[in-house]
Order: structure tokens, then sequence, then C-alpha cells
């Protein structure tokens, strides 16, 4: 099962009043338990098809984020929740590059929220150091898209 598909049921049962989420592809089966700590269980399609029985003992997989090192400089965060995009179209040429003289109010991305393509701007004049996020990735709101100086 793709990473991001699963943040995201992980994120829809954390912030939901469903305690417990169950899905079954092709690919396997993910089990998703809400709790003190965030549990999930993947089993292979094989053990999908085992009789209960037979089924090994379930040892739930926490879930954790690696820390990155912090970078210096103004970060300009997400506003909303949704899928981050570097340029107007696939293919096109990015609206910011790292490296690039950027002005306050200047087009930097844009990011996608329920079918509704939101341009974001940048709040700060300055250099573009670093891009924090892939195209086509999800970003949640608060997230860090870029960091200027």
């Amino acid at each position: 099962m793709d990473l991001r598909k699963l943040k995201t049921l992980i994120d829809l049962v954390s912030e939901s009043n469903v305690s417990e989420l169950e899905i079954t592809e092709a690919e396997g089966k993910v089990r998703i338990v809400k709790g003190g700590v965030p549990m999930v269980q993947h089993y292979a399609p094989q053990m999908a098809m085992m009789a209960p029985a037979a089924m090994p003992a379930q040892a739930p997989a926490a879930v954790a984020e690696v820390a990155e090192p912090v970078a210096s400089g103004h970060f300009v965060k997400s506003p909303m929740v949704g899928t981050f995009y570097r340029s107007s179209s696939p293919g096109a040429k990015s609206f910011v590059e790292v490296g690039d003289e950027i002005k306050a109010g200047e087009t930097i991305c844009i990011i996608e929220a329920m079918k509704i393509l939101n341009e974001i701007e940048a709040d700060k004049s300055g250099t573009v150091t670093k891009v924090m996020c892939d195209n086509g990735q999800a970003v949640e709101y608060g997230q860090p898209l870029f960091v200027i100086e």
C-alpha cells in the first residue's frame, strides 16, 4: 500500500470518531486502531487468506517519524491540507527553484485542495534556499514548504 495513502488513512482515523479501520486490497490488508499510541498492522496477501486460527500473533508496528536537521531561515508554511505542486501543469517550469530571488506576494507553488488549485504566495522577499516538499506530495496545514533567507 502506498505510504501517502496509509498516512492519509491514519490521519482520518485519528481525526474522526472511528476507533478502528480495516481495509483489504490486492496488495494486502491494513488495520488501524486508534488508541494511546498509533498502531498499524499490515498483513501480506498470503496471510489475509489464512484461517483466523492459523494467523500468527499480531505485533503492532508503531508509526514513527524521522527527524531531519532543522534548516535556518524563514519557513513558508502550507496554509491548508492538500497536494503540493511546484508548477502550474505537468512538464511546466517550476514557479521557483533553489537560488531564485523572490519578492513577497510572488506565486511560489500551488496546493490542490478539494479539486481547487490554490496559488501560494511568498510571505517574505529573499532567496529560496530549500524546497521542503516533493512535487505531488500530500501536505498538511502548517507544514514547511520552502525556506527563504
